[in-house]
């Protein structure tokens, strides 16, 4: 188990739904991986992000499904790509990412609580 932490520490970390508009291979990264644009609404807009989710996502399928995604970390270079947010997601079986979404269609920007 991990490290218990206070509710406050829980609160400080601003997890947000947004709907992916745009998703491109990442030849340039280390472990294979995907860039993706995804729009958390306003005021927070159209963020980027790398992802190694290329076992179960092709980029093709990526564009319109919704994700979570940590949205005040500080941006991170990964190459010639600048990461802004961090899409969340938990391995399968053989470790291979599988995407963290909404079980139903919500507003783009919604915080979890």
């Amino acid at each position: 188990m991990a490290d218990v932490i206070s509710y406050g520490d829980f609160e400080k970390v601003d997890i947000r739904v947004g709907t992916i508009v745009d998703a491109q291979p990442f030849p340039e990264a280390r472990k294979p991986a995907v860039k993706l644009w995804v729009d958390f609404g306003a005021p927070l807009g159209v963020r980027q992000s790398s992802a190694q989710i290329t076992v179960h996502y092709p980029c093709d399928r990526l564009i319109g499904r919704q994700v979570m995604a940590v949205v005040n970390f500080p941006p991170r270079q990964i190459g010639p790509f600048t990461s802004e947010v961090l899409v969340l997601g938990v391995p399968d079986e053989n470790g291979a990412v599988v995407l963290v979404k909404p079980d139903l269609k919500v507003p783009d920007g919604g915080k979890l609580f």
